[in-house]
């Protein structure tokens, strides 16, 4: 996966400059769920930290935020294949770092986290499963994602790219009341 990533930032006097400039380093494939992520930024805390050159992207982390922080993720979402749609609640939970509440969903990569998602669908097309409902996305669709339980599924034939920002949020009473 090739992710060009710029990231600027100030030198020792104050000055704007470019503290990297290449393809994103921390990828990550899930075969079994048929993607690549590239990690491009994460924060830690609101308002984000901005001083000094350290790489935030340099680290292990679940889907989810840290609290009070965000993530910058790029996903390529390759087609559907048999082997991933066996897949068990329990593999996704554990590999990606998510829960799912409840009696199992419409499909095993179904999850949430708590978090506010920007979804922009760079290139291809993608099915979200909600908890009765779908939604179909193209190149150039944006979603905003309130903390649901939902499902990405590539039923089509090209790989899938979207780009995301995840924030952390406060839970909402809503999910005390489901399943």
């Amino acid at each position: 996966m090739q992710i060009r990533r710029v990231v600027t930032g100030h030198d020792e006097t104050g000055k704007a400059v470019v503290l990297y400039d290449g393809f994103a380093a921390n990828t990550r494939r899930r075969a079994f769920a048929g993607t690549e992520a590239a990690l491009l930024w994460v924060t830690d805390g609101a308002p984000a930290d901005i001083e000094g050159s350290a790489d935030a992207a340099d680290r292990t982390i679940a889907t989810a935020p840290p609290p009070g922080g965000s993530i910058l993720r790029v996903v390529d979402f390759l087609p559907l294949t048999p082997a991933m749609e066996a897949v068990t609640h329990e593999d996704v939970a554990r590999e990606l770092g998510v829960h799912h509440e409840g009696p199992p969903g419409r499909h095993p990569f179904e999850h949430r986290t708590r978090s506010i998602d920007y979804a922009i669908v760079m290139s291809g097309e993608i099915t979200m499963l909600l908890d009765d409902s779908e939604v179909q996305m193209k190149a150039g669709d944006i979603m905003v994602q309130q903390g649901t339980n939902h499902t990405w599924l590539n039923r089509g034939t090209e790989v899938c790219r979207i780009a995301f920002v995840l924030i952390d949020a406060v839970a909402p009473t809503a999910w005390s009341k489901t399943r």
